[in-house]
């Protein structure tokens, strides 16, 4: 009896394996029904140059005056409301544009209006009037798991290509620094294959969900094409973007007013802590929320409103998700004991008055830079210069990666402070700089 039971029981957990028929009807359902979800974006705007070999053998033109030619782009986007005519796409595909067409699933060319875009999600909203839409359901994406399926559509390489499906895992989760250390990004890492002309798609989990809009892909540096790491802002990210750009145009973040960085594990031990999670605070701008309500230099956040912070770029990425007004509570360790802070956000000013703040409050070192131990532990990455110092009169930029000093390799802070005290006003250093994947090198002297 006891050896029926057992077959029987193992029979009934082979009939419940899904066949791979089941399988494909998950990515065939998603397919169907997101196609007609995605448009193509054709972005069209108008460029002034200067063309020296341009001749007029009546000379009626001044041959060095800007003429003007229009370029277009391509791009994806995705509907999020049918009846108001609402889609998603990324701020790159639309920035600067004169005009701009939606071509639907269907074939039909339609202009689009600009509700709102935000830079530093790197979203937009665009409006068009048109009837029979189909709109995307929207997920979860707190809820996605690593090595859960993910299916991208979008408008790869042209027209001739688009709503091209293709399929793949998340790879990793809250990956950031991919763009811009000025961004804010929290991007879900996957490997379906998406390229130019993707920026702006979906990308949905197999209950047909959308839960990323597809932003940009990894390089070796030498292709523009996809080399399996291609990343999507979560859609969670932005629904917040999202209800400000359609209710007010503009987004309304939460400010702190502290400049942060990660712990290592020498800053950890000096502090006492037993690992490196949290977020160190190197600056507090006076008379800002942060410093109003008590926070102080050398705090280390280790929770907002209960939620662990883990990282600098995750306290960044949770306070803006926040509203102005809004009470935040902290947990903080100051020497070595457990406090609790709250703070009223204010509204998170304009990049160039943040940079303001900072500078008014810092001295530059003797580069004239401000610099911070990148993540990968290959340099220093710039986070702000004197812009009225040779560094940046020789081609140094924010974002830029110093990686070495006159011959001398930097990998870590440590490292660039113990170089740079080796010099004086008058001398001359030659750095190398990473700037999008590419090696530079710029000498100046030290003034």
């Amino acid at each position: 009896m006891k050896k029926l039971f057992t077959l029987i029981t193992l029979t009934a957990i082979v009939f419940c394996i899904p066949s791979k028929n089941d399988f494909n009807e998950l990515f065939i359902k998603v397919s169907q029904n997101g196609s007609p979800t995605v448009v193509s974006i054709i972005s069209e705007k108008t460029e002034k140059y200067i063309n020296p070999f341009f001749f007029d053998p009546f000379g009626n033109s001044d041959p060095f005056s800007p003429q003007e030619r229009k370029s277009q782009g391509l791009g994806s986007g995705v509907i999020i409301d049918k009846d108001k005519g609402y889609i998603l796409t990324n701020n790159h595909v639309i920035d600067e544009a004169n005009e701009i067409k939606i071509i639907l699933f269907d074939k039909r060319e339609i202009e689009a209006e600009v509700l709102g875009t935000d830079p530093l999600s790197d979203l937009a909203v665009l409006k068009i009037d048109a009837d029979n839409l189909s709109q995307a359901n929207m997920g979860d994406s707190n809820n996605l798991e690593i090595g859960e399926w993910v299916i991208a559509i979008g408008s790869p390489f042209g027209l001739h290509l688009n709503h091209t499906v293709t399929s793949g895992i998340v790879s990793a989760k809250g990956r950031s620094d991919v763009i811009s250390r000025a961004n804010f990004e929290n991007f879900i890492q996957h490997d379906a294959a998406i390229n130019p002309g993707n920026s702006g798609g979906a990308l949905f989990d197999l209950n047909g969900d959308l839960i990323g809009i597809n932003t940009a892909i990894a390089t070796d540096g030498y292709s523009r094409s996809n080399a399996g790491v291609g990343f999507a802002i979560p859609i969670n990210q932005a629904k917040r973007v999202m209800e400000d750009l359609i209710n007010g145009g503009e987004v309304l973040r939460g400010y702190l007013g502290v400049m942060i960085q990660d712990l290592d594990e020498n800053k950890a031990k000096v502090l006492g802590l037993d690992d490196k999670k949290g977020a160190f605070v190197t600056m507090v701008v006076e008379d800002g929320p942060a410093g109003k309500a008590g926070i102080k230099e050398k705090d280390v956040i280790i929770s907002l409103n209960s939620k662990p912070i883990e990282s600098s770029n995750q306290l960044r990425n949770d306070v803006s998700s926040m509203r102005p007004g809004e009470t935040a509570v902290f947990s903080i360790i100051r020497n070595e004991l457990l406090q609790s802070v709250s703070v009223v956000l204010g509204k998170r000013p304009g990049e160039n008055s943040i940079s303001d703040s900072y500078k008014n409050q810092t001295k530059f070192d003797l580069l004239g830079l401000i610099v911070d131990e990148h993540s990968n532990g290959e340099g220093v990455v710039i986070i702000d210069l004197d812009v009225e110092g040779e560094a940046y009169k020789n081609n140094l930029r924010k974002n830029d990666i110093i990686n070495e000093i006159n011959r001398s390799e930097i990998k870590t802070l440590e490292h660039y402070n113990n170089e740079i005290k080796n010099y004086k006003s008058g001398d001359v250093v030659m750095v190398r700089i990473i700037r999008d994947g590419q090696n530079i090198y710029e000498a100046f002297e030290i003034k």
